[in-house]
């Protein structure tokens, strides 16, 4: 079992923007130093949450140069969100830069104010991700004397000639991350021999207290689709070493009532960030067009902190994490910074961080 660090920080105003950048770059090369073997960004837009998002790409590749060691993955580009261009030359960039250890991550998107922002209809971001996709293994593919790829999807449009440069590191392009919960989307990743993201959930709920039968069920489709693909064991193994359970909130502590009590602080901040952000969500939800059809649960309910939050004492935490193990999940995805980046918060998030390295990853690295 492999650990990754999510870093998921909120900033609460431009005055903290920088400070954020900063002591995430601390908190990562403390997390390379405490046995994490990767480094996942999210990739968002316009608000508070991980304002350095807006190009997680270039906060990647400076990672890469100060941690050459770890892998870096993103939870989770929003494919409608980029031009099938830029999305391809920057995965190739990244991907020398990472030699070859980039886990790209990627989605549809989650809210209709970033839609809004790159004047993409949030009904049609499905159809655009799925398109886009497809946009980029043409260019990939392409060689110099090959026919133009014309791009005609939605507001990207354009005709490439030649072909996208740099190549990339490999034989093939950088592994791409889907989300497994839809077949197709399961289907893409088991094709291919790239890992996928195990959900915690099934929609319309998003959350709940029993998250383990919901990424058992995943998982075991997402698994028997990869062993049915024909691959060699070699990549059947490197694909499920990566296949991802993420949890938006970790927090550990000497013992489970000061973890428990030290996350109710944590969620309590948080929360807080959602709904002051939320006044700008229900702009952006002023029409048909931009009208999300599902709703997170607060995070101070049991639903949210079953599906999304992993806490308690060294030994706790293992328990809780050995069926994840036992069934074959190859990466726990730990968000360590969740909520606005106070002083006090990045205390609490590197505490977590080295209890889990003198604790927990020894434990679980070998299962």
């Amino acid at each position: 079992m492999r650990f990754s660090v999510f870093l998921n920080a909120r900033s609460m105003s431009p005055a903290e923007d920088g400070r954020l950048i900063t002591d995430l770059v601390d908190h990562a090369t403390l997390a390379a130093q405490s046995g994490f073997e990767a480094v996942f960004l999210p990739d968002h837009h316009f608000n508070g949450y991980m304002p350095v998002a807006s190009d997680s790409f270039i906060l990647a590749g400076y990672l890469a140069a100060r941690l050459p060691d770890m892998h870096f993955g993103f939870s989770v580009v929003s494919v409608p969100l980029h031009h099938p261009v830029r999305f391809t030359e920057r995965v190739n960039v990244l991907d020398h830069l990472t030699r070859g250890k980039l886990l790209v991550g990627v989605g549809s998107g989650t809210t209709p104010e970033e839609m809004i922002g790159f004047n993409v209809d949030y009904r049609d971001a499905g159809s655009l991700a799925d398109k886009n996709l497809a946009i980029a293994e043409d260019l990939w593919a392409k060689r110099m004397d090959d026919p133009a790829v014309v791009i005609d999807n939605g507001p990207y449009q354009g005709r490439v000639l030649q072909r996208i440069t740099p190549a990339p590191y490999g034989e093939n392009h950088a592994r791409l991350m889907p989300v497994a919960m839809k077949e197709a989307s399961a289907r893409r990743a088991a094709v291919n021999g790239w890992p996928a993201f195990i959900p915690a959930f099934t929609p319309p709920k998003i959350g709940g207290t029993e998250p383990f039968t919901h990424v058992k069920k995943y998982f075991d489709i997402y698994k028997g689709m990869l062993l049915e693909a024909g691959h060699s064991d070699t990549v059947v193994k490197d694909a499920l070493s990566w296949s991802t359970h993420t949890y938006q909130a970790v927090h550990v502590a000497e013992t489970d009532e000061q973890a428990r009590e030290e996350l109710e602080v944590i969620l309590k901040s948080y929360q807080a960030a959602v709904e002051r952000e939320a006044e700008f969500n229900a702009r952006a939800e002023s029409n048909e067009a931009n009208t999300k059809t599902d709703r997170t649960p607060n995070a101070l309910t049991e639903d949210w902190i079953g599906t999304w939050c992993l806490y308690g004492s060294p030994e706790t935490v293992i328990e809780h994490l050995r069926p994840y193990a036992e069934l074959g999940i190859g990466n726990v995805l730990c968000g360590t910074t969740t909520g606005p980046l106070t002083d006090e918060r990045l205390r609490l998030g590197d505490q977590t961080l080295r209890l889990m390295g003198e604790k927990v990853i020894p434990a679980l690295k070998g299962l």
